[in-house]
């Protein structure tokens, strides 16, 4: 009868490893699957968002675009008034409508993929000059972040010290104290 119990256990124990090795390789495959939705959902949204930016970047630069093209018309009918009366200031314009121009064409007929393909060729082209650009952007947005905050963290110290005052005791309040502690 020992022997029929221990086999009887045995059976058992070797139902409950199998059972449990299953339930562990269903939890895993369960698993891999959600990870790999989840790396689809990643990358379809990722998809997403680089079109997005595509999107704004190709409306963004066709409106910059547009408005250079007026510039540089502005400028032309400019050169044309001031010719009358001052050559000089007249070339100068002319000459600065020109560039400006090609530029605007340039941001209305090109896509954002051509316009990031062609800052990236300027960029590895040219790292000096990207460096300083880079660096002179920063300390422009550095400095307009500074201008912006300054009316704010004028009130703020002026309401600190008001407050720091405030808790401080003041003379009769000492004395008011001393004679208090002699009593």
């Amino acid at each position: 009868m020992t022997e029929m119990t221990q086999e009887r256990r045995s059976s058992a124990d070797l139902e409950e490893q199998s059972a449990t090795e299953q339930a562990k390789d269903k939890v895993q495959e369960a698993a891999g699957q959600v990870q790999q939705q989840v790396g689809e959902k990643a990358q379809q949204m990722r998809g997403q968002a680089a079109d997005g930016i595509r999107q704004q970047l190709d409306t963004r630069s066709a409106q910059a675009g547009e408005q250079l093209t007026a510039t540089a018309d502005a400028l032309r009918r400019m050169s044309q008034q001031l010719q009358e009366s001052n050559g000089t200031p007249a070339q100068y314009a002319k000459h600065a409508a020109e560039p400006v121009e090609r530029l605007g064409r340039y941001l209305t007929q090109a896509d954002g993929d051509r316009i990031l393909r062609d800052a990236e060729r300027f960029a590895r082209q040219r790292p000096l000059v990207t460096v300083i650009g880079g660096a002179t952007l920063g300390f422009l947005v550095a400095r307009f972040i500074k201008a912006s905050g300054t009316g704010n963290g004028a009130a703020a110290q002026s309401i600190g010290q008001t407050q720091a005052a405030a808790a401080l005791p003041s003379p009769t309040q000492k004395d008011d104290s001393d004679d208090q502690s002699d009593s």
